[in-house]
């Protein structure tokens, strides 16, 4: 299997307290080991302001994780982030 580099941009509800974002947090890094991933680094870049409004919220929280997944495990990830209610946005893309 090839492993590729991506960066997955993860943006939380910004009322999730630290508890809470550490658990979705580790869930979703969960999805990439589970599927034969590994996580490069995770560099959590706090609250920020939303360039526009998402579901009525004016900021969220942000992580970026880098990690080297199977380009073939990208949909059930994918499909995963999908179902992740707290989760306002997502985005991955290929380094």
């Amino acid at each position: 299997i090839t492993m590729r580099t991506y960066e997955l941009v993860l943006i939380f509800h910004p009322e999730l307290d630290e508890t809470a974002l550490n658990d979705l947090l580790e869930k979703a890094k969960g999805w990439i080991t589970t599927s034969g991933g590994n996580i490069v680094k995770v560099d959590d870049w706090g609250k920020k302001r939303l360039a526009y409004l998402i579901r009525k919220l004016r900021e969220g929280h942000y992580y970026l994780v880098t990690a080297e997944i199977a380009p073939e495990s990208l949909a059930e990830l994918d499909r995963n982030l999908r179902l992740l209610e707290p989760l306002i946005r997502y985005m991955i893309t290929a380094v």
